[in-house]
C-alpha cells in the first residue's frame, strides 16, 4: 500500500511539473522543428530563417526582416507580429500599443526560447488560438540574436544540459559573450541590438536563458531588477504584475516557478543568493533605460520540452498581461523616465546615484522545493561531491535578498569628454544618450578623479584587459577644446551615461580599458638628472626629506636605487605635468550657457 502510495505521489509529482500547456489545432505543416521532433532537436540557422519567412508569406501579422549583420555577415532576424499593420513605433504609439522585445538564444546553446517563441508567434497568426495577444501589443521577437554561434553547432556545447540533441555556443565567432557587452558595445550584434532598441523604444523586454548549477523541481525560473538598480515604479509594477498574476497562472499550465537560484558554491542547505546582474547584461542595462528587463532562466536538467513549453507559457501570459495593464506599465515608464529627467535639472552633491550593489548577509526563509541529495569524499576531485536523487525534498533554507550600496556618485549635470577619446564618444551615441559639441574651447572648473592603486587584469575578459583602481576625487580648471561632447544629464539615457562615465561603475569605459592610455608614462628622467634634481627638491623642502627618510625605513625601498630616484621624479612638476592617472572627462556641476554649444 505504502509502494502504491509512493508511486502515485511520484506520478503526480511528474504531472504537476511536467504536463504543460500545449499548443492546439496545429497543421503539421505548421509544426516547429522541435515539435516535429518531439523535442529531441532544434532547427539551424536556415531552417529557422525558412519557418520566419513562412510566418511572414502566410499572415498579414507577421513581418519578417533583418535588424543588422553579425560578426561573420549573417543576417540578425527580426519577426514583427502585430495586427493593424501597426509595424513602426510610430504606427504603435498611434494605435496606443505597448512594445515587447523578446530575444532568444544571446547564448546560442539555450535555444529554449527560440523555439518556445516561433510556437507563440505561429499560435497568434496562423493558427490563431493567441490572436488575441495582439490586441495591445506590438511583439519584437529576436529568435536567435548570436546567429554565429547558433552555427557552431554540435552535441558537446552544453555540458550541464539535457537536450536537445545538438545546439549552438555561447560565444560568438569573435569568442565574445553578447550578454556582457551591453555597455561597451564591441560586437556588431550588441550594436545592432542598440539600433533596435533606440529605433523600437520597447516598453518591455524578456531575454530567454538555460541556467546551469543545482538540481530542482523548477523547470522555470526567473528574474527582474528589484532593488536599488531600477527605478521603484518599474519595480513595483513587476512585482504586482509578474510575481502576483503571472507566475500564478503558468504555474497552473502545470509548471514550477521560483526567483532565479543561485547557491553560489553552498551546499543547498546554506542558502540561496539572489543575482544582481550589472548593466553588462541585458537585463542589468534595461533598467538602465526605465524599462523592466524579465530573465527566463529555464532548468537544464529538465527535459527539453518542458523547458520549451515553460518558456512558451510565461511569454503567453507576460504578453496577456501586458495586454491587460498596458496603461499602468506605461505610466511606470513615463514615471521613471521624467524622475530621470528631472533628477539632471539639479545638482546636489548628497543626491547618490548607486553603481555597485552587493548583497549582504541578512536573510530570510524560503520554502525551498528541492529533491534528494547527499554528499560524499571524491576521490576525482579531493572535496565533498554533492550526489543528486530524485525524490522530492522540501526544506527551509535562507534566502539572501538584500543589497546594499556599495558604491555611488552624485550625478553632475553635464559630463565633458575630449573629442580625442572617440571610441568612447561612438558607444555613447549608439546608446542614444543626447549630446552637443562645443563650439570653441572652454575654460572652465570641473570636478573630475585621479587614479590610484591601478592594476590591470592578469588575463583578458572579454577581449580587452579591465582595469581596477581607486579614485580619489580632485577639483581643477581645465580648457576643453573646441569639439568636446557635453553630454548632459536632463535626459531618459542619463542613467546609461553615468554608469559609462563614472569610473567606479562596474562596467564604466574606465573598467573596460577605454581610457588605458592615461595609465602610461611617456617621459623619463635620466639618473645623473635626477640626482641633481632629488639634491636641490631636499635641500629647500623639510617636509620633503622627512618622507624621504620614512620611506627609506623600508628595506626593499631603500635598496632600489630606481625607485628612490622615482620617488622624487614622481613628486616633481616634470612628472605632474604628465597627468599620469588624470581622469579627462570633466563633471560640470554648474548650469553651461547655451551659446558655447551647437
Amino acid at each position: 500500500m505504502i509502494f502504491v502510495f509512493f508511486i502515485c505521489a511520484i506520478f503526480l509529482f511528474s504531472m504537476k511539473t511536467h504536463a504543460q500547456s500545449e499548443s492546439k489545432n496545429v497543421p503539421k505543416n505548421w509544426q516547429t522543428f522541435a515539435e516535429q521532433t518531439d523535442y529531441q532537436k532544434t532547427p539551424r540557422y536556415a531552417e529557422t530563417i525558412a519557418y520566419a519567412q513562412k510566418l511572414d508569406n502566410a499572415s498579414d501579422l507577421i513581418v519578417y526582416k533583418s535588424f543588422g549583420k553579425s560578426g561573420e555577415g549573417r543576417d540578425l532576424p527580426l519577426l514583427i507580429a502585430s495586427n493593424g499593420k501597426t509595424f513602426t513605433l510610430e504606427a504603435a504609439r498611434r494605435k496606443g500599443k505597448a512594445i515587447i522585445l523578446i530575444q532568444a538564444c544571446i547564448h546560442a546553446g539555450e535555444s529554449d526560447g527560440k523555439d518556445a517563441g516561433l510556437a507563440l508567434l505561429r499560435d497568434i497568426a496562423i493558427t490563431k488560438t493567441r490572436a488575441d495577444l495582439l490586441k495591445d501589443t506590438v511583439i519584437l521577437f529576436v529568435p536567435i540574436y548570436n546567429v554565429d554561434g547558433h552555427e557552431n553547432f554540435n552535441a558537446f556545447n552544453r555540458i550541464n544540459q539535457n537536450g536537445p540533441e545538438e545546439m549552438g555556443f555561447r560565444a560568438t565567432s569573435a569568442n565574445l559573450n553578447l550578454n556582457r557587452d551591453y555597455m561597451k558595445a564591441d560586437a556588431p550584434e550588441t550594436r545592432a541590438f542598440l539600433k533596435l532598441w533606440n529605433e523600437w523604444k520597447p516598453d518591455f523586454l524578456i531575454d530567454c536563458h538555460v541556467t546551469d548549477g543545482a538540481d530542482f523541481r523548477y523547470n522555470v525560473t526567473y528574474e527582474f531588477a528589484h532593488h536599488a538598480e531600477v527605478s521603484p515604479f518599474i519595480k513595483d509594477w513587476m512585482n504586482e504584475h509578474f510575481d502576483k498574476n503571472i507566475v500564478p497562472k503558468v504555474e497552473r499550465e502545470g509548471n514550477l516557478l521560483t526567483h532565479y537560484l543561485q547557491f553560489d558554491g553552498r551546499e543547498v542547505s546554506k542558502g540561496i543568493e539572489t543575482f544582481i546582474p550589472t548593466p553588462r547584461f541585458a537585463t542589468g542595462y534595461v533598467p538602465l533605460r526605465n524599462r523592466a528587463g524579465l530573465l527566463i532562466e529555464t532548468h537544464s536538467l529538465k527535459p527539453y520540452k518542458s523547458r520549451v513549453r515553460g518558456t512558451y507559457d510565461v511569454l503567453r501570459y507576460t504578453v496577456e498581461e501586458i495586454n491587460r495593464n498596458k496603461a499602468s506599465l506605461f505610466e511606470a515608464n513615463k514615471k521613471a523616465d521624467a524622475e530621470t529627467v528631472e533628477r539632471g535639472k539639479t545638482f546636489d552633491d548628497k543626491r547618490q546615484f548607486p553603481l555597485r550593489l552587493e548583497i549582504t548577509k541578512k536573510s530570510t526563509q524560503f520554502d525551498f522545493r528541492g529533491v534528494e541529495y547527499k554528499l560524499e569524499d571524491s576521490e576525482i576531485s579531493g572535496i565533498k561531491r554533492i550526489v543528486y536523487g530524485t525524490k522530492p525534498l522540501d526544506i527551509t533554507i535562507p534566502k539572501f535578498d538584500e543589497a546594499r550600496i556599495s558604491a555611488s556618485a552624485a550625478p553632475p549635470l553635464y559630463y565633458i569628454v575630449p573629442p580625442q577619446w572617440k571610441d568612447a564618444i561612438e558607444v555613447l551615441q549608439m546608446h542614444g544618450v543626447q549630446s552637443q559639441r562645443l563650439q570653441k574651447p572652454l575654460k572652465i572648473e570641473v570636478e573630475s578623479y585621479r587614479f590610484g592603486d591601478v592594476k590591470f587584469a592578469n588575463a583578458s575578459f572579454e577581449n580587452r584587459v579591465p582595469v581596477n583602481f581607486k579614485i580619489n576625487p580632485i577639483k581643477e580648471t581645465r580648457e576643453f577644446p573646441a569639439n568636446s561632447l557635453i553630454v548632459p544629464l536632463a535626459q531618459e539615457t542619463a542613467n546609461v551615461a553615468i554608469h559609462l562615465l563614472e569610473p567606479n561603475s562596474p562596467d564604466s569605459f574606465a573598467y573596460w580599458g577605454f581610457f588605458n592610455a592615461i595609465f602610461e608614462q611617456k617621459e623619463y628622467g635620466e639618473g645623473y638628472v635626477l640626482e641633481k634634481l632629488a639634491s636641490e627638491m631636499l635641500a629647500k623642502d623639510a617636509n620633503l626629506r622627512k618622507e624621504f627618510e620614512e620611506k627609506l625605513k623600508d628595506e626593499k625601498f631603500a635598496k632600489n636605487p630606481f625607485a628612490r630616484l622615482s620617488f622624487f621624479y614622481e613628486r616633481s612638476p616634470y612628472f605632474i605635468n604628465q597627468r599620469i592617472g588624470i581622469y579627462p572627462v570633466g563633471r560640470v556641476t554648474k548650469k553651461l550657457n547655451e551659446n558655447i554649444l551647437r
